[in-house]
């Protein structure tokens, strides 16, 4: 069984920029790691709504449950 209190680990591209120094880029530069995020925001977003959809499918065949 999942331990939900351990943390999760964190390799993703915001966690990985997060930290970063934005202060040496130009505005040019940032465009990089801006396509980045946004990306990984669009993986995350379907990857939310495949689990909504698994859930949804769930509920439609065991009902809801409260």
């Amino acid at each position: 069984m999942e331990d939900d209190a351990s943390p999760r680990p964190r390799g993703d591209a915001a966690s990985q920029l997060a930290g970063e120094d934005l202060a040496p880029y130009s505005q040019s530069e940032l465009a990089a790691p801006i396509a980045l995020l946004e990306a990984e925001i669009a993986r995350v977003e379907k990857h939310r709504q495949a689990a909504a959809a698994h859930r949804d499918a769930a509920e439609a065949l065991f009902g809801a449950k409260e």
